[in-house]
């Protein structure tokens, strides 16, 4: 980076600190719902964005084109076939978190199950996001903005050292934005970010198209759409190690609806809104953004491809795809932009994890008596206890990479299936028992560590589409042999906001499943992949 580029990073992520405080300035962060929820006062567009950024990571930005370097089109189905599972976010869950007045997913686990439960789905979170989420989140995100931006060159310093020190500065601004303002100040700084994110991932495509072409945009298209026509096809092989095309319709699947339903570092922003409505439209916003996802967070891995050919590293795509096209003058307005989605993912998960301990522990158990504003105290304290401790994590990933990082894109699969059923049975059974539930969460996670060992080279979305199957057959088994002694009734609980549903929520719903689908057909044998 050169002095201006110093400057206009320094600038940029200023402005944007301050234009978040500014917004926030009238939510009392003293108290515990203006701390972990923003007061629930966040419109539709700032609760999709903030979601949006929490989700995207420079991990994602990397990787996923890394991915489509070697297998093409078909990595899209992270980023299309989440809108799926966002419009029944819209549709089928958020009503129901809304009407029963629930602060976090453990909240509901104990309403319709039992506190037992819910505790052992708060620490499955908790230990999710400190020992792996967040260290994870650091590291990679280090490691790519130094390759982005050759910091250790500018330093004078070895690779691991400017990735240690990288960390340690977004671990360190990340916990002073979460205990200076708490959610709203970060999902007011995410709206900026999202947009930062979105056109200049957007401008790095079109670049690459340009670049691709020769300096001719339409000639960059063309090529790429008839040099390769094998990287376009989105249907992946059985054996697909990226994704198999049945797991399209189950694992994939249920693993969205994991993620954007019953994950709290998603559902906290949704929770934040000021009501339903606004709550669905930041939904709606987001299933719109997921399917935009696809060209910058794939397609330029195709054109890396076309560029550059093979032989070159997979994680290496997106950055020398970048080194070729990006002008100088912008490296520090990119880099911002990056800094942020690092910041905004490591914050959303640090976020989470203090709300489900101040809320699910300190509350109940270490302190009973505890007002709102000793809650959010005790918060504070906890979002810098927390941050540390995953700032010291972070540079131990390390000394083993590879082995670790494989690992945990897997890990969550030892609770999310069990999860996803233990809430989707207890919206509509009356019966099913807490017994169920905790036989299906210990059932799942025996099962699936076993299957780790026995059967490793099958895909985990193969094995999460019959493990999910497999949970939904327990419960269904414990609500008809061993049921609640008295049906359930929800209706005792009541909503803490405004829970009128958006009048135009289920034909923008069905608009974004039928562009999923058009996704799917362009980028089939049937049209682009012939």
């Amino acid at each position: 980076m050169n002095l201006f580029s110093i400057i206009s990073f320094v600038v940029v992520l200023l402005l944007i600190y301050l234009y978040a405080f500014y917004r926030t300035r009238s939510i009392d962060n003293k108290d515990s719902e203006g701390y972990f929820l923003g007061g629930r006062s966040l419109v539709g567009t700032t609760v999709g964005m903030t979601i949006i950024m929490t989700n995207l990571s420079t991990e994602q930005l990397v990787g996923q084109n890394g991915q489509a370097y070697v297998a093409g089109m078909e990595v899209m189905a992270w980023e299309v076939t989440a809108s799926v599972a966002i419009v029944m976010l819209a549709w089928v869950f958020l009503p129901k978190y809304f009407k029963y007045g629930v602060n976090t997913i453990s909240d509901f686990i104990e309403i319709r199950y039992d506190t037992f439960t819910k505790r052992i789905v708060s620490v499955l979170f908790i230990f999710t996001y400190v020992i792996s989420f967040m260290p994870v989140v650091l590291y990679s995100g280090a490691l790519i903005f130094n390759d982005l931006f050759g910091i250790e060159q500018h330093l004078g310093v070895s690779r691991i050292t400017a990735v240690i020190i990288i960390s340690t500065v977004i671990g360190l601004v990340g916990v002073t934005y979460l205990f200076v303002g708490g959610l709203s100040l970060i999902a007011h700084s995410d709206s900026l970010y999202g947009i930062g994110l979105f056109l200049g991932g957007m401008t790095i495509t079109i670049l690459g198209f340009i670049a691709l072409g020769e300096n001719s945009f339409f000639t960059g298209l063309d090529r790429f759409l008839t040099n390769s026509p094998e990287k376009l096809n989105a249907w992946g092989a059985l054996d697909s190690p990226i994704v198999p095309w049945p797991t399209l319709f189950l694992g994939m699947l249920f693993n969205n609806l994991y993620f954007w339903c019953t994950n709290q570092m998603i559902v906290q922003k949704a929770l934040a809104a000021k009501n339903l409505k606004e709550a669905q439209k930041g939904a709606m916003f987001v299933g719109f953004f997921k399917i935009s996802g696809m060209f910058f967070l794939v397609i330029p891995g195709v054109i890396a491809y076309n560029m550059f050919g093979e032989g070159i590293q997979m994680d290496l795509a997106y950055p020398s795809l970048l080194a070729e096209v990006l002008p100088d003058w912008a490296t520090g307005l990119f880099g911002a932009v990056i800094f942020g989605a690092i910041i905004s993912s490591f914050v959303g998960a640090l976020s989470a994890t203090v709300t489900l301990f101040s809320l699910d522990f300190y509350k109940p158990v270490i302190n009973k008596q505890a007002t709102n504003r000793q809650i959010a105290k005790a918060g504070r304290v906890l979002t810098i206890v927390i941050g540390v401790i995953v700032v010291l994590i972070a540079p131990l990933i390390s000394l083993f990479p590879q082995g670790l990082y494989a690992v945990i894109q897997e890990f969550n699969g030892l609770y999310s299936m069990p999860l996803l059923a233990i809430i989707l049975v207890g919206f509509y059974s009356k019966k099913t028992s807490a017994t169920g539930a905790k036989v299906t969460l210990i059932f799942h996670i025996v099962v699936y560590a076993l299957s780790k060992v026995v059967i490793p080279d099958i895909h985990y979305l193969y094995v999460w589409s019959v493990l999910f199957l497999l949970d939904l057959a327990i419960l269904y088994f414990y609500s008809v042999k061993n049921p609640s002694q008295e049906g359930f009734q929800f209706d005792k609980y009541q909503n803490k906001v405004d829970i009128t549903p958006w009048k135009h929520v289920r034909w923008v719903g069905i608009l974004i499943l039928l562009i999923v689908v058009a996704s799917y057909v362009v980028f089939s044998p049937l049209v682009l992949a012939r």
